[in-house]
């Protein structure tokens, strides 16, 4: 009997209609789109404008495109993982809800939060369930309302990120595609320079913290940069020295959506082409847990069956790895 492999078998997005160009937020805050192109790579990020609407909102139409794309009766599916920076709220699980609005009334479904790495976790938990045999359709969702903890009076994080749900299906495989290998690490010196303080069980919110702004996201901007940099470009180095793979071998460079530069600087450690290089943090910002399967959404039609793709991210905590995988359609 082959050894099973988890693989991606569909990919669904959803984007808010609204998009928040730098030519808008000129008029919001001290900046320009000159400076914002040049130190981020971002021209625009798309809005969730719908009120009373969440991160759910978003995983459910997400889940619902992959499922209409693919012809997926959602009964089918095992469980439901929604990997988010931002859930609906605290107790209740988003992807607890997720599943039964989208359908999926045979599964069970958890939350999974490590800040941009979450999706990235979420293909390693995935697959694990996979492979143990049990499991033959996991719906893993990768979606963040970022509006929601931005406080667009603060240049240094308004112009960074943006709203937006990827969703991919994970089923077995017997011909060696799939999920390769990984590497995944995380470190708690990184927990002060990239959160949000108040809201959470150490400090609730109270109008003291909401008049003191700490219910928004704060970045340490200088310190995250440089850690995200060594630290993504050191994990897709290390994904390829661990499976003796050379820059000839790889297709393509799926790497998180925060900056520009961070993402050229893990291109360059590992030698790859800019043609190689997947990139619309252009078009959507830094959309934290969804950046990856966007990625996949827009690129899909480039990929062929075989595709070595390594994926890499870095996120607030600090955390941080990389994924060896071969495309599987």
């Amino acid at each position: 009997m082959n050894k099973i492999t988890a693989a991606i078998t569909g990919v669904g997005a959803y984007l808010p209609e609204y998009k928040l160009t730098n030519k808008i937020l000129e008029t919001m805050v001290d900046t320009n789109d000159e400076w914002i192109v040049s130190r981020t790579g971002i021209k625009e990020r798309r809005i969730l404008k719908e009120p009373n609407a969440g991160t759910s909102y978003m995983a459910i139409r997400a889940a619902q495109v992959l499922f209409k794309k693919h012809n997926i009766d959602p009964k089918t599916v095992d469980l439901v993982i929604v990997s988010t920076a931002t859930p609906d709220m605290q107790a209740a699980s988003t992807a607890v809800y997720t599943a039964t609005e989208i359908g999926a009334t045979n599964a069970f479904a958890f939350d999974l939060e490590a800040a941009c790495s979450s999706f990235l976790y979420g293909m390693s938990v995935a697959s694990k369930y996979i492979e143990s045999g049990r499991y033959k359709r996991v719906l893993l969702i990768g979606a963040d309302k970022c509006s929601s903890m931005i406080d667009y009076t603060d240049r240094a994080t308004c112009i960074i990120f943006g709203d937006g749900a990827g969703a991919v299906l994970f089923e077995p495989n017997t011909e060696g595609l799939g999920l390769q290998d990984e590497y995944l690490r995380s470190d708690g010196f990184g927990r002060d320079f990239l959160k949000v303080e108040a809201g959470g069980s150490v400090l609730p919110t109270t109008v003291e913290t909401l008049e003191q702004g700490k219910n928004f996201v704060y970045q340490d901007g200088r310190t995250v940069f440089k850690h995200a940099v060594s630290n993504m470009a050191d994990a897709a180095e290390k994904i390829l020295a661990q499976n003796n793979l050379k820059k000839e071998d790889i297709q393509w460079l799926a790497a998180h959506q925060a900056n520009k530069r961070i993402i050229d600087a893990t291109a360059n450690r590992i030698g790859l082409e800019e043609k190689q290089v997947l990139v619309n943090i252009d078009k959507y910002g830094n959309t934290t847990s969804a950046t990856l399967p966007l990625l996949l959404w827009d690129f899909e039609k480039k990929f062929k069956k075989g595709d070595n793709i390594i994926f890499a991210t870095f996120g607030g905590g600090f955390t941080w790895g990389a994924i060896y995988y071969k495309w599987a359609y």
